[in-house]
């Protein structure tokens, strides 16, 4: 999944694609260098930002979907909030909703989800993105997470969107400590039994940064093909990565160490 901030303030590429010309040329290369679904945001979420008015957020990211009718082969998610937001998107070709607050902030993003058809990626986050690095931590992280996403997964089927449609994400940096990141990532395979396809974005972020000595985010793009390689391995079925180029080799790599793992009958079958 290839990330394009539409936003002048997210943590890593804020600021360098909000033209909407620029913000479409930008997604066709990114599928061009292995993406596989477009994730596009209007909205920055990063630590201690603030959410914008629904009218500034549409106008960011419905220019770019128009300019990428017809266009663009690979789906396109949607990191959205708002029910709004998400309907005008649904109708210009966007086929998933990613929302870091996994159906609390809007109820009407649910029902939009059931009318569209769409898949809902639901995040697990502590607080909202102004306080989630401020208010206080859990002491277990992974039953945090893990409570979270059933809640999660309790109000998406109250809102009537079949389980088939449902993806997790544990939440990398929102709301946990540096530590409980790594922790996350080197024990994501015991999300399994909630049944859902577990989506990871450890891109470029803080918690890498810190490992790194102090590493900005441009200069995170090894640290972060680790996290990646990790995630895979643990079982992640999506990873949201900024360098699609380079993590797209990463994932093919560490894919193939996976089905190696679990025996010839996996690692020999041919892939397209």
């Amino acid at each position: 999944m290839g990330v394009l901030n539409v936003t002048p303030d997210s943590f890593s590429d804020g600021g360098l694609f909000l033209e909407p010309t620029a913000a479409a040329e930008r997604a066709l290369e990114l599928e061009r260098d292995g993406a596989d679904i477009l994730d596009i945001g209007g909205e920055s979420t990063r630590p201690g930002s603030e959410p914008v008015p629904e009218e500034v957020e549409i106008g960011r990211v419905l220019p770019v979907l128009e300019r990428l009718r017809g266009r663009l082969k690979i789906p396109v998610s949607l990191d959205t909030r708002r029910a709004r937001v998400a309907e005008l998107a649904a109708a210009a070709g966007a086929e998933i909703l990613n929302d870091v607050s996994a159906l609390r902030d809007d109820p009407r993003l649910g029902e939009v989800a059931r009318q569209q058809g769409l898949g809902v990626i639901l995040m697990h986050m502590r607080g909202t993105p102004r306080t989630m690095q401020k208010r206080g931590f859990a002491r277990h992280a992974l039953e945090d997470v893990r409570e979270g996403l059933e809640a999660a997964i309790r109000r998406a089927r109250r809102a009537g969107i079949d389980r088939g449609r449902l993806l997790l994400d544990p939440g990398i940096g929102f709301g946990k400590t540096f530590a409980q990141n790594f922790e996350l990532l080197a024990r994501l395979g015991e999300l399994a039994r909630l049944r859902c396809p577990i989506v990871v974005g450890p891109s470029r972020k803080a918690f890498l940064g810190h490992a790194l000595g102090g590493a900005p985010p441009s200069e995170r793009v090894w640290g972060t093909a680790a996290a990646v390689a990790a995630a895979v391995l643990a079982g992640a079925h999506i990873v949201r990565v900024h360098d699609v180029r380079e993590m797209a080799q990463v994932v093919r790599v560490a894919d193939a160490m996976r089905a190696a793992a679990r025996g010839p009958a996996f690692s020999s079958r041919p892939r397209p």
